[in-house]
């Protein structure tokens, strides 16, 4: 009798541990955390982290384990970082990746494992198109779309002549993309600057020199703040209109002042965004962080919204990826920014709009909705391209 009640027990010990292994999810969390643009991914991981304090710590009720990991955007660091993740830490979930080139970089590790990858910032055209993965998932948007958004913008206000001005890397190119495809007047000039590069002199001579009725900017994180000033400084501000995308963000319009005034601007959401889970977000992101939230924090917090209905949807049992793979892909969840699907590449399906930069009433900078659902229930033009699901 004795016998048969230790081994009742040491059955019901083995139940209890087998238990636990499903009650914690394992969430690597790769972003850029460090250099010039790592307001990006603190943004990132600060929406994710404020979507798990609301959660009470958890997704589809499991505990979560969040493992850090910065890239320092390097993609020789983000490899080794994800290797660690995946093989050490042994994650059930990669978010984060911020930059385009470190996603690049990562196709090949993303593609050989059943790890889902929900990243919210880097929307890289080639891992929506034909070099997609059934397992990687973008929650922001393809990186060319809030650019085709603008170039929509620019046409239905007739302006006619631009220049250009953006990063030399994958997403900046992205960017001139998508305002190309949108935007069929002429483009007198555009200027390509290195990644690392914080002195726009130069170019924005250069810029004011081919005389264009307006001008299109794409520089993210800290890379938005200077050149703003520098737009500013060099006159340009009110004397050439200045459209952009992704540049002025909730975190960086107060450093930028009266830099940002007069910009107008393009995304699927912003800090001014309508809508009732909106701005309880902003006012939970503010209370919590003392700064506006950035559409970059935005897309983090969906991402964990997103996790915690397909977590859910497991009762909390993340041992088959596949399963959570297609679980994140087939579960809607409630998007801060109302509409929003996962489209036939794992990118979204959503809503569009243009926002102003104004002045508020206590004189600082603010975002205002200018003109709502500029492009609407829009895909990605890479989709089609997408064979891998």
């Amino acid at each position: 009798m004795k016998k048969t009640i230790k081994y009742i027990t040491l059955t019901l010990c083995i139940a209890s541990v087998s238990s636990a292994s499903h009650a914690d999810v394992k969430v690597g969390f790769l972003a850029t955390l460090s250099g010039p643009s790592a307001d990006v991914g603190r943004d990132q991981l600060d929406g994710f982290n404020l979507a798990l304090e609301q959660l009470g710590g958890k997704l589809g009720g499991a505990r979560v384990i969040l493992i850090k990991e910065d890239d320092q955007q390097k993609p020789e660091v983000a490899l080794g970082a994800l290797s660690k993740l995946l093989e050490k830490d042994k994650v059930d979930v990669v978010t984060g990746l911020t930059f385009a080139n470190i996603v690049m970089a990562l196709q090949s590790k993303i593609g050989a494992t059943d790890v889902p990858f929900l990243g919210s910032v880097a929307g890289v055209s080639a891992a929506a198109g034909a070099q997609c993965k059934s397992n990687l998932f973008v929650t922001s948007w393809q990186s060319d779309v809030p650019a085709e958004a603008m170039g929509k913008y620019l046409m239905d206000k007739g302006v006619k002549r631009i220049s250009v001005m953006t990063p030399n890397f994958v997403g900046g190119k992205d960017k001139i993309s998508g305002l190309k495809r949108f935007y069929k007047g002429e483009i007198v000039d555009e200027v390509y600057t290195p990644l690392n590069q914080l002195d726009f002199s130069a170019e924005l001579t250069r810029l004011s020199a081919s005389r264009p009725e307006a001008v299109f900017a794409f520089y993210p994180g800290g890379l938005g703040v200077t050149f703003m000033r520098q737009y500013q400084q060099a006159g340009l501000l009110g004397k050439i209109p200045l459209y952009t995308t992704n540049t002025i963000e909730g975190t960086s319009i107060t450093a930028m002042g009266a830099a940002a005034i007069g910009a107008i601007t393009a995304d699927t959401w912003s800090p001014g965004s309508p809508g009732a889970e909106s701005r309880q977000f902003v006012t939970a992101f503010e209370k919590k962080y003392a700064r506006l939230p950035s559409a970059y924090a935005a897309f983090s917090y969906d991402a964990a919204m997103a996790l915690d209905v397909a977590v859910a949807t497991l009762k909390g049992d993340v041992s088959n990826r596949k399963a959570l793979t297609r679980a994140i892909a087939t579960t809607p969840f409630k998007s801060l920014r109302g509409a929003f699907r996962f489209g036939s590449n794992n990118y979204p399906v959503q809503n569009y709009h243009v926002f102003e930069i104004a002045k508020s009433s206590t004189g600082k900078p603010e975002f205002r909705l200018l003109a709502e659902n500029v492009l609407q229930s829009h895909a990605d033009a890479y989709a089609s391209l997408c064979v891998a699901k």
